[in-house]
């Protein structure tokens, strides 16, 4: 694979102002893709294994999601959100059918953070509670409402200069740091012992709902212990709180089933979902709600609304891409997931630089520390600022991509996020894994 040209800062869409951007740094102009691969204006090839943000689950230039859009577009553009339209309640059907079974409806939406702030407008009103928790290294979107939700303090801190956010209680999450190394059945029994404790000093009759990934995003791909969310469900019957599972991007497929939480073989009382619906070719977004709430909330009516929640050109492209998942994708991440995870998991006893290597399907996160102290060499959190252009880990990402693959970086970044496309073969897993080993002994040696 042909070595990266990064593009100059001036040429890189005037006038448009990147997103999560660092001043001084030059984006990669990407202009066209396919399958696993995209490519800049100069024609450089790099596998996509961050999925873009992860979201292009299908992988790029897929002809049939394409299809459906352009069809729709022939009969009819847009329809209002407040009227019925059948693209869109042929999508919402298509999502309860593969949804756990007691989640009976769709409310659309456009983004994850509008998403997630539907359903916890829906559990406020639904509860009476004001209060959601959330994890914190968690992130559930960046706007006012989403942001609060957000587990991530460079997100939360940003957003608050200058307005405060309020309404979220937040809890450790199910990692070994948190909880002195434990691991296994020790960490998921106190974890989930800690959530209690915070549900209880937080007062259960305040709290609306638990907002959780099933397996974390962009805050490390890590998945909870073994029986962690089988404890979490039962935390919330008990103390009359609702249960939602942000699948923004654990969902559709990701995490080798349509949505993360069933790897689990818990039931949630909402789904909240965006990204892969679309496999991100049109914005869609919506939350999965439980048949008790879908009746609660027809027989009172809605007050709010977005102008493109349920987009018929979204729906569209759902339904394409739900095919395109069923036919053969899920199947392909559950066939390479134990390759992908095995090759992983062989850096970790190669390198004592990589502290940790966790996750499922094909989200995975590489975690680096000092193998001499165990804590991170930079953390974002806690070190100077000025100190950031030393950190190793985001030196790794660069050399990746100089090598021509594109990895993700995580909340914070202190590991190497692993989320290709759906579609991607075993070979290329073997190409962008051989890239991340090249990266990894370029800087750490």
């Amino acid at each position: 694979m042909s070595q990266n040209s990064r593009s100059d800062l001036s040429q890189a869409s005037p006038g448009s102002i990147p997103h999560w951007y660092a001043a001084g740094t030059e984006p990669v102009t990407i202009v066209d893709g396919d399958g696993a691969c995209v490519y800049d204006e100069d024609g450089t090839e790099y596998l996509d294994f961050a999925s873009q943000l992860y979201c292009v689950n299908a992988g790029h230039g897929e002809g049939r999601i394409a299809d459906a859009i352009a069809d729709q577009l022939e009969r009819v553009a847009y329809v209002s959100s407040a009227k019925d339209n059948d693209t869109r309640a042929k999508l919402a059907s298509r999502l309860a059918e593969v949804a756990p079974d007691s989640l009976s409806d769709v409310y659309f939406s456009v983004t994850g953070s509008e998403a997630n702030e539907s359903a916890v407008q829906l559990a406020r009103e639904y509860t009476d509670g004001q209060k959601v928790l959330t994890r914190w290294r968690s992130y559930h979107g960046g706007t006012y409402g989403a942001g609060s939700l957000t587990g991530d303090p460079e997100t939360r801190s940003t957003l608050e200069r200058h307005a405060t956010t309020t309404g979220a209680g937040k809890f450790l999450p199910p990692i070994p740091r948190a909880f002195d190394g434990a691991t296994g059945e020790e960490l998921a029994e106190r974890a989930a012992n800690h959530l209690e404790f915070v549900i209880r000093n937080e007062g259960p009759e305040s709290i609306a709902a638990i907002l959780t990934e099933p397996v974390a995003g962009t805050s490390g791909a890590y998945p909870g212990p073994p029986g962690y969310f089988e404890r979490v469900r039962e935390l919330c019957d008990e103390y009359d709180i609702l249960l939602i599972s942000d699948e923004v991007i654990a969902g559709f497929g990701r995490c080798g089933d349509w949505f993360g939480i069933q790897t689990e073989d818990v039931v949630p009382d909402m789904i909240t979902f965006a990204k892969g619906v679309t496999s991100a070719y049109v914005p869609l977004a919506g939350v999965l709600v439980s048949e008790e709430l879908s009746d609660w909330a027809r027989e009172n009516g809605t007050e709010l609304g977005q102008t493109f929640a349920g987009h018929p050109v979204g729906c569209a492209a759902g339904l394409a891409a739900m095919d395109v998942y069923e036919d053969d994708l899920i199947e392909n991440v559950r066939a390479l997931e134990p390759h992908l995870g095995e090759s992983l998991q062989a850096l970790e006893d190669r390198y004592d630089a990589v502290h940790s290597v966790h996750g499922r399907g094909f989200l995975w996160g590489v975690e680096f520390a000092d193998p001499e102290t165990g804590e991170h060499f930079f953390d974002p959190r806690v070190d100077e600022a000025e100190s950031a252009d030393d950190n190793p880990v985001k030196a790794v990402q660069m050399a990746a991509q100089e090598g021509g693959v594109m990895f993700g970086s995580g909340r914070p970044n202190v590991q190497v996020i692993v989320s290709p496309p759906l579609c991607t073969t075993e070979a290329e897993l073997d190409e962008a894994v051989a890239v991340l080993e090249e990266a990894i002994e370029t800087v750490f040696g």
